[in-house]
């Protein structure tokens, strides 16, 4: 999931881009409201952390031109304005939540997550296919070159989410907060387990080879990708 801060506050912005980072989460960080403006209207992101307060365009006419343009990506205001005008008005142009600095890093992490998981629009997609794996999201079924294969729910949910990022590195961290919803310890192997199970349904028997070990970075599904 990738995440764009618009803040100005220089400790603040470094302090959630790194929270939000060590959570899993790639992060973009714009000082000024017209830098933040401009990502977000070329880039794709999953979810916007906006100030109010900002230089050259407050965070009031950022989410506006959003909102005007169409982009629907789901929108917390952080902000020391805490009354209940301000509030209000926020939400009356289109933000999806609202906290009030000082915040809990905890509390913002929660809505974050919250954010996410209640998304922008339901999807009509309803199958996942790399290669001779198919995964069919409606009835939760795995096949792959026609054979039936039967996955826990944290299984599926982890193969779902290799199979959305075909191709991309996902870190042990994203893993953890994607698919157990918490912040990951090193000290332990749930991840290693899992992938390592999930890796002797899929893989073991079949050629080619789909979820592939980055020494030091974490995980990938890839069809093109030699082990």
């Amino acid at each position: 999931m990738k995440l764009l801060i618009v803040e100005d506050e220089i400790k603040i912005g470094e302090y959630l881009r790194q929270g939000l980072a060590e959570a899993g989460f790639v992060v973009d960080l714009a000082r000024n409201g017209r830098n933040g403006q401009h990502l977000a209207m070329t880039g794709h992101y999953d979810l916007l952390i906006l100030d109010v307060m900002l230089p050259d365009i407050d965070g009031w006419r950022v989410l506006k031109s959003l909102r005007e343009s169409g982009n629907p990506v789901p929108v917390l205001f952080l902000t020391a304005r805490d009354n209940v005008d301000d509030r209000v008005k926020g939400l009356e142009l289109g933000a999806d939540d609202y906290l009030v600095k000082p915040f809990a890093f905890a509390e913002l992490l929660a809505r974050v997550r919250t954010l996410l998981r209640r998304g922008t629009a339901p999807t009509t997609e309803t199958t996942l296919k790399i290669a001779d794996l198919e995964l069919d999201l409606a009835r939760r079924r795995v096949n792959r070159t026609g054979q039936r294969i039967h996955l826990s729910v944290k299984e599926f949910a982890l193969l779902e989410l290799l199979m959305r990022r075909q191709g991309e590195v996902l870190p042990r961290s994203l893993i953890a907060s994607q698919v157990w919803d918490m912040n990951f310890d090193s000290d332990t192997n749930v991840i290693d387990v899992a992938i390592r199970r999930l890796r002797a349904k899929i893989d073991d028997g079949f050629e080619p080879r789909l979820i592939h070990t980055v020494r030091g970075m974490g995980y990938m599904l890839d069809a093109e990708t030699g082990n």
